[in-house]
């Protein structure tokens, strides 16, 4: 199958498919960073999403004006902030068009978004503690054509999202970059069971 990992710089999803025999591409608008540039489409993710080349599309569109937890942005000191509903909109617009791409088999992927922009309800929500990995991340799955996606190795649920020390909560101007990142045994799953 050929299968388009759309705004996906890291390659961990397009990796893992390419490991299981699939031609798999990442696409973002930056370079990629998974060791692959002959994997890589450096370019349009709608263009490509558009372009009639993918049975199967999973998509990673950026989250920061849709999702909830930047809510409190929207409406600092209750008074709406326009500029940052602009963002939200167009982020929504992005959204959608990935959604309803001409490919057979979809799945978006983004966090719990904010009611102010309407989305239609998610398919389906994951955790990194159900594929083996020791944290909290709730992450919803719209789907078109494809099944929820079954969990692989369920760890004891972490009592905080706040462990300290490890890549995942690391501050600083990497954080926003490695907490985009699919964590290996989603990815893993996803070639395992979408493939």
């Amino acid at each position: 199958m050929k299968i388009l990992i759309a705004c996906e710089e890291s390659q961990t999803v397009c990796k893992a498919f390419r490991a299981k025999g699939h031609e798999a591409y990442s696409c973002d608008i930056l370079p990629c960073s998974g060791g692959h540039p002959e994997w890589h489409i450096q370019g349009d993710a709608i263009e490509e999403a558009y372009s009639g080349k993918y049975d199967v599309m999973i998509a990673h569109p950026p989250c920061t004006y849709l999702s909830n937890a930047g809510a409190r942005f929207l409406y600092p000191k209750g008074i709406l902030n326009e500029d940052r509903l602009k963002l939200g909109l167009e982020a929504k617009e992005f959204f959608m068009k990935l959604l309803d791409a001409p490919i057979e088999k979809i799945a978006v992927e983004n966090p719990v978004q904010s009611k102010v922009f309407r989305i239609q309800k998610y398919d389906q929500t994951i955790e990194p503690y159900f594929f083996g990995h020791p944290f909290k991340k709730k992450t919803c799955l719209w789907l078109k054509n494809l099944p929820p996606l079954k969990p692989t190795d369920i760890l004891e649920k972490p009592q905080s999202t706040k462990i300290t020390g490890n890549w995942f909560n690391k501050g600083g101007k990497e954080r926003q970059k490695n907490r985009s990142k699919t964590f290996q045994g989603i990815a893993d799953a996803m070639a395992e069971q979408w493939g």
